[in-house]
């Protein structure tokens, strides 16, 4: 099934983010279902990139930089070691993060909250996920 996802991080400055063609297996018929689908789809690819030894990232941009800079906090890409990741503790893992209240789940512009609800998904349908940070630190 192709739809489209949106990554969103609560915070950043202006529309950055755009959708992106993303193809699962099957139809999924609930939010959980979706989650682990999704979360199956982002290993294997990433599994893959370990494969070719493409992990590594490129130097940023300054571009880049600075936009990290606006939301204060620079980083460099994830490096796990180039060893492969187990799909099944990821998809353990985004639903716990799910369930957790980590990330917010949009499907066309509505919420979903709950992992058991049942979903009617159609080609092109747009995925959005807010990955959200909790704060830390004290008031002065």
């Amino acid at each position: 099934m192709k739809l489209k996802v949106e990554l969103k991080q609560l915070g950043a400055r202006g529309k950055k983010v755009a959708p992106v063609p993303f193809e699962i297996e099957g139809v999924p018929s609930t939010v959980g279902e979706l989650i682990a689908s999704t979360a199956t789809k982002c290993a294997e690819e990433y599994n893959e990139r370990v494969r070719r030894g493409e992990t590594v990232q490129s130097p940023l941009s300054e571009r880049q930089i600075d936009d990290m800079a606006g939301i204060g906090r620079i980083t460099f890409g994830i490096c796990n070691g180039n060893k492969e990741q187990d799909i099944g503790k990821a998809v353990d893992n985004a639903l716990q993060s799910f369930r957790d209240g980590l990330f917010c789940l949009f499907i066309n512009g509505t919420q979903v909250t709950e992992e058991g609800s049942a979903i009617e998904l159609a080609e092109d349908d747009v995925l959005t996920f807010i990955r959200l940070t909790m704060l830390s630190g004290r008031m002065w």
